[in-house]
């Protein structure tokens, strides 16, 4: 369950992600009922089995079992907050009924990382790096995106869309200078396999880097304004303060 809006008195409209149809809207009638029998699959973030009847336009909620509503991250105001910036991300870079089962599973991937209190910056730095491939704006991080070299210090170019090396930096002057060790975490990151990752520590200007890296390009590529993404900032910085 990826979005939930309450709809009249008693009912609510939820946003599914599924691995055969993609994202689907459908109405939960009666979910708002605390005895009701959707109450429970209608809330956001659960994972679980929903059998809906599929129309042209909004379909209908029948019944759901959950498998897992992830209980780490409702319990606590930072993980929710990582969550919810996840699945809206999902929600604006997805059509309806495009299904994309690599994405059902990456998305699952995340819930599951989060609940396990996996580092969760570096949880959605994986994730955020993915969603740009989905989305077709994926920077180059692999080679200089100028000249091609493969190798040495690179910094980062929004303007021109990825790595570049120590030779062609006069091609932007806005570049945003990189330690090595970040640039080589951003290109591990956009390969990594979330359901591999352990315990990773970041010194935190490490994760001050690559998170002005991905908000730029984000900002300069997407398009997005998300909601969520903005009151996680506010929430790290009440943590830094």
């Amino acid at each position: 369950m990826i979005r939930t809006v309450d709809y009249g008195e008693t009912n609510k409209i939820i946003t599914l992600y599924t691995r055969e149809t993609g994202k689907v809207g459908v109405m939960a009638r009666g979910a708002k009922k605390p005895k009701s029998r959707l109450s429970s699959v209608s809330q956001l973030f659960v994972y679980g089995h929903y059998l809906y009847h599929h129309t042209s336009g909004l379909g209908g909620l029948n019944q759901g079992e959950p498998i897992d509503s992830f209980r780490s991250i409702r319990n606590d105001l930072f993980l929710t907050s990582y969550a919810a910036y996840a699945v809206e991300l999902v929600d604006k870079l997805t059509e309806d009924n495009k299904p994309n089962p690599y994405l059902f599973e990456m998305l699952y991937q995340v819930m599951h990382a989060l609940d396990e209190e996996k580092d969760p910056e570096v949880v959605l730095f994986i994730f955020e790096l993915k969603m740009l491939r989905v989305a077709g704006i994926n920077p180059q991080l692999s080679s200089c995106v100028n000249c091609g070299l493969d190798n040495g210090k690179f910094e980062f170019s929004i303007r021109e869309g990825g790595f570049l090396c120590h030779r062609c930096l006069s091609i932007d002057p806005y570049h945003i200078p990189l330690k090595k060790k970040t640039a080589e975490l951003l290109h591990l990151f956009s390969h990594m396999d979330l359901g591999r990752l352990g315990n990773i520590s970041l010194k935190t200007e490490t994760k001050k880097e690559i998170r002005e890296v991905l908000n730029q390009y984000f900002d300069a590529y997407s398009g997005l304004f998300l909601k969520s993404k903005r009151f996680l900032e506010q929430l790290d910085r009440f943590k830094l303060e």
